[in-house]
């Protein structure tokens, strides 16, 4: 039956889309793709990556990117159009900007960009709470661990370098975690209301997960619908504070249909003349911005 709300009817149908894009004729996803064509030139395509689609294949996964990327090629171009190139990856959550490549070498040269960090990556993520201060940096290594609760699993967590010593509360340095990735977050909050903030997010570095982790563990503001890390020990949905839940016209036990809000808004590739690429968020996430009293002064 649908739901009467229409709070849950969005999230009902947003379920569905999820679900929809795994279902489509490979030819119907590259359309969609097509379609969210932001920019092209001779050596690059720029989409502007839908909710719920997974970049590369896996068990279970029927339809990603990677796959439909000669069909795409074909609809840009014509019909002897070389296949796209996948030059980065956005987690299947992620909406945003994805660059691809014309050819095998572009491709290459643009991962390396990325590599090198010469690539400049701006995020926007609405957030539960307030960091505190308003804008710094996050640079806190991070290490993939396994929970061990009554479903073990794993997940990315920190690996801080500094701890507090409980007897006289000095800072002292740890042991390094050998198997730790250094990663480094830049953060700037935009907009704060109904007890949630808008982000920009700047990641310096490119460690999976670095963003959800920095901001659930080491800001202590997880991202809106981050099931995963907003506990460490067990999988369960994000508990929403009561003003959230009244703005959004959302029970707390329907949090958990709540989609990831996290969208990769602009990215700047110095290819020859630096080309500055932006995406406007998805719908889902402009009316959460409105619901949430999130206004931002135009950019």
């Amino acid at each position: 039956q649908i739901p009467k709300d229409p709070a849950q009817r969005q999230l009902r149908e947003f379920a569905a889309l999820s679900r929809q894009l795994q279902q489509v004729h490979p030819n119907v996803l590259a359309k969609i793709l097509k379609q969210g064509t932001v920019y092209q030139n001779e050596e690059i395509v720029v989409i502007n990556k839908p909710y719920g689609l997974p970049v590369h294949g896996g068990p279970g996964i029927k339809n990603c990117i990677a796959d439909v990327l000669p069909i795409l090629a074909k609809m840009l171009e014509n019909m002897r159009a070389e296949p796209l190139h996948l030059c980065h990856r956005l987690d299947k959550e992620t909406t945003g900007v994805m660059v691809l490549a014309r050819s095998k070498e572009t491709a290459e040269k643009i991962r390396l960009l990325f590599k090198t960090r010469q690539v400049e990556k701006i995020y926007w993520a609405i957030v539960l709470g307030d960091p505190d201060p308003a804008e710094g940096i996050v640079e806190i290594p991070i290490v993939e661990k396994e929970v061990r609760s009554h479903q073990s699993h794993y997940k990315m967590t920190l690996a801080p370098n500094y701890r507090l010593c409980p007897e006289d509360g000095k800072v002292v340095k740890t042991r390094k975690n050998r198997s730790a990735e250094s990663a480094v977050t830049r953060y700037r909050r935009l907009a704060g209301a109904s007890a949630c903030s808008l982000l920009e997010l700047q990641p310096i570095t490119g460690v999976k997960h670095q963003i959800r982790v920095h901001l659930a563990y080491g800001l202590g503001c997880p991202i809106l619908g981050d099931h995963k890390y907003s506990h460490w020990s067990k999988l369960a949905p994000q508990k929403l504070p009561e003003l959230t839940l009244r703005r959004l016209k959302l029970q707390q036990s329907k949090a958990r249909h709540l989609p990831l809000y996290l969208h990769a808004h602009r990215l700047r590739l110095p290819l020859g003349q630096p080309i500055d690429l932006v995406c406007k968020p998805p719908r889902f996430f402009q009316k959460t911005l409105r619901k949430l009293e999130l206004d931002i002064a135009k950019d």
